[in-house]
């Protein structure tokens, strides 16, 4: 089965394209970066604690590289009833980091807040094949 969900592909003005993903937790819409080159899927810490969720973050002893640094501090947490469009993800452990950075530039193009990134762990899992000319993202099941 094949669950085609659009994506919003917003102008950096002259510094690239984001693909930008919509997606529901516990029935809370939230918008993550597509991004192809993040091998886990990770979500801003301050975000994730302001949607009032009462999901159990867990720290961790492993650093996460990347985003301009090799030394961020990472906790982790299980992610339960989460839906990009119609696909149903199980269970499954994010990341959980400061992506405040990510935000503040956003704001200054006027894009709108994300809660992270959608990385590679669920692109692989569900063998995704983005279309940038269609806007979409198809997820096989």
């Amino acid at each position: 089965m094949i669950i085609t969900v659009p994506l919003q592909i917003i102008d950096l003005h002259g510094d690239g394209f984001h693909p930008l993903v919509n997606i529901t937790i516990h029935g809370k819409p939230f918008t993550l970066v597509l991004d192809t080159g993040a091998s886990k899927t990770a979500f801003d810490h301050d975000i994730f604690i302001q949607s009032g969720d009462n999901i159990a973050i867990t720290s961790s002893d492993r650093l996460s590289t990347g985003l301009g640094t090799n030394n961020m501090t990472s906790s982790t947490a299980i992610i339960g009833g989460m839906y990009i469009g119609d696909l149903q993800i199980p269970d499954f452990e994010v990341a959980v980091l400061d992506l405040s950075s990510i935000n503040i530039a956003y704001r200054q193009l006027n894009q709108p807040e994300v809660l992270g990134v959608l990385g590679g762990d669920i692109l692989m899992k569900y063998k995704a094949v983005i279309d940038y000319g269609k806007k979409s993202i198809k997820f096989r099941i």
